[in-house]
């Protein structure tokens, strides 16, 4: 088929060329798929920490570092070299060859709190996929696809992407709302509200020790693992993570700042979601909202990153909000007027922060003085 396919630009038909580009587009996403399903081997199976350590090596010596066996790991590395993954010498002998990880790719492979790291793409990837059967039965009756049916692969993709920026950004982001960083440091509280397996909380209770923080998630095998790492790290005491369903009241009242990173879009019903948290606020507290950065409004053709987020909308983030409720459903796609209008509906003033994120835009709520949020729609 890819011999039938020309790159080149000719006076062909225009509909020709479209099919042409069309094809050789799909069959790009379809070896950059099985790449990153390679990756994401080579994730599980620590490949590349492996590799890392043992330098230049042969894929003899490697497979017995990795504790796999040889001939899957020459398949692997030869692999891995033709992507680009990983550099390779240009001995024609399959045994002589040596193979090694480029100093510059070990941010992106092997350091999991490097803002480059990027390993999560492959468990997102594939826990997006995971229930597509499940799915399109959605599409035809209606209904969602519950989270958990996403399985460890989305709670672990997302949890890895998000991870480096919380650790090395977080407190930037806070820095940017007036006051709350002197606030905190004097001993504030904070609720992180979609906190998935709880690295923001325990980010915010580390940069912030006088505070106290709590993170609520309707995952429960999620705030299972929050609490696990937050006792790793020696955080039991000023950590507390619990169950629960955003709409629902926050009991114990007075939080100086509450965060939603990358969640609000995936909520049911996201205006009495934020008109819970309003009532749980001290009354000068503050929202902040970090969620997909998109244009304002529908373009088509989309930018890459808007198409990525359309990608797992239709996959995963809409059947899944649609599990838990219908009364909104918005998807991945979260634009600022959408925002907004649900600020103002939940009774709140919205600033867009200035901060710099590739993925993300960031929201300042703050409750309005001048009475309470607005009547259901």
């Amino acid at each position: 088929m890819t011999d039938m396919i020309s790159t080149e630009t000719t006076d062909a038909d225009p509909d020709e060329a479209r099919r042409d580009a069309l094809a050789v587009r799909i069959i790009d996403a379809l070896t950059a798929g099985v790449e990153l399903a390679t990756l994401e081997l080579g994730r599980r199976l620590g490949l590349y920490r492996a590799l890392q350590e043992t330098g230049r090596t042969t894929y003899g010596i490697f497979a017995a570092k990795a504790g796999i066996a040889e001939r899957y790991a020459r398949e692997w590395l030869e692999q891995q070299a033709a992507a680009g993954f990983i550099d390779a010498s240009e001995n024609q002998d399959a045994g002589e060859r040596e193979y090694w990880l480029p100093d510059g790719h070990v941010a992106v492979l092997v350091e999991e709190r490097d803002p480059y790291y990027l390993l999560g793409a492959g468990p997102m990837l594939a826990g997006s996929i995971l229930p597509i059967a499940e799915v399109v039965d959605a599409y035809r009756s209606g209904e969602g696809v519950a989270y958990e049916r996403y399985g460890t692969e989305v709670r672990h993709g997302i949890a890895t992407l998000n991870r480096p920026s919380f650790e090395n950004e977080l407190g930037d982001w806070i820095n940017a709302i007036p006051g709350m960083t002197e606030r905190l440091q004097t001993g504030g509280r904070i609720l992180d509200v979609g906190c998935g397996v709880g690295w923001s909380t325990i980010t915010l209770a580390e940069q912030f020790p006088a505070s106290r923080a709590r993170g609520i998630d309707l995952d429960a095998a999620s705030i299972d693992e929050a609490r696990a790492h937050a006792a790793e790290r020696g955080l039991e005491g000023r950590v507390h993570f619990t169950t629960a369903n955003g709409t629902a009241p926050i009991d114990d009242p007075g939080y100086d700042l509450a965060c939603i990173f990358e969640a609000l879009h995936d909520m049911g019903d996201p205006i009495a979601v934020l008109r819970s948290v309003r009532s749980a606020l001290a009354p000068d507290g503050v929202i902040l909202i970090g969620d997909e950065r998109v244009s304002d409004e529908f373009q088509a053709p989309a930018g890459i990153v808007e198409r990525m987020q359309f990608g797992f909308s239709v996959l995963h983030c809409l059947p899944a909000t649609m599990a838990e409720s219908t009364a909104i459903a918005n998807g991945t796609i979260l634009r600022a007027p959408t925002v907004r209008h649900w600020a103002e509906e939940a009774g709140f003033e919205m600033e867009v922060l200035p901060i710099e994120h590739l993925f993300w835009r960031f929201y300042a709520l703050r409750p309005r003085s001048n009475g309470d949020a607005r009547d259901a729609d």
